[in-house]
């Protein structure tokens, strides 16, 4: 069952960075309203109100109801601002939508059935995830909360792609329409369950750097090389006249 998000808000007539700030410090968040046949308007928000909804996944990817001055719009939220340190609002952007007009949406991929998947449980493997979302184009009746993936027949080894995905009537994948289709999830091997195992230091060849000399004296003479010739014996000094 879809959940119903609804956010109030309120027209702003002042603009710029002061305004921006002395409309934070009274708990509300700048934003703008854009798109449809209307021009864009700045509103402001309940930062807390705003700061509960985004805790919810489906708050990203639903058709919203905004209310303004007393009437309703279904828009989308198109772009999020945050503070770099303590992730408070600074600014959001709304888009609206008409209901015969065709929108790109990025949907979050629910994964389902890992644990019993032969590939995991049998097979020893770990399920790897390549996309976490996908964006798909339909009507805003159509746009699905998101999209579920069944992985418990996966075999080790096994890979998902795009085009296996299951998406309801009326929602196309944007990157097959251009021709693309990576891969979404795998089930493979741990990685030190393949690679190889060191060889013994025991087994390992002496460096030749390390070997030590043959002996001199039990040396074998090389092959095809003449015999070493015997030292000929030192001459005797010659004896000292009386």
């Amino acid at each position: 069952m879809k959940q119903n998000f609804v956010v109030s808000a309120e027209s702003r007539a002042d603009e710029g960075k002061g305004a921006s700030r002395r409309l934070r410090r009274t708990g509300k968040v700048p934003a703008i309203l854009y798109g449809g046949k209307d021009q864009p308007i700045s509103i402001a928000v309940s930062h807390n109100e705003l700061w509960k909804s985004l805790k919810v996944e489906a708050f990203y990817s639903h058709i919203l109801t905004l209310k303004l001055n007393g009437t309703e719009q279904q828009v989308v939220l198109k772009d999020l601002q945050r503070h770099p340190v303590d992730e408070t609002l600074l600014h959001i952007d709304f888009q609206r939508i008409l209901a015969d007009q065709l929108l790109r949406r990025q949907v979050p991929l629910h994964f389902k059935g890992a644990e019993v998947a032969p590939g995991v449980k049998v097979g020893g493997g770990i399920v790897e995830h390549h996309l976490n979302q996908v964006e798909v184009e339909c009507l805003p009746k159509d746009l699905p909360e998101y999209i579920e993936i069944d992985l418990s027949a996966m075999q080790l080894n096994d890979v998902v792609h795009l085009s296996q995905l299951n998406v309801p009537e009326g929602v196309a994948l944007t990157e097959l329409k251009h021709g693309a289709d990576p891969s979404v999830v795998v089930i493979h091997l741990p990685r030190a369950a393949v690679e190889p195992e060191p060889v013994a230091a025991g087994s390992a060849e002496v460096p030749a750097a390390n070997q030590k000399a043959p002996d001199a004296k039990g040396a074998a003479p090389a092959k095809g090389a003449a015999p070493a010739k015997a030292a000929a014996p030192a001459k005797a000094a010659p004896a000292k006249k009386k």
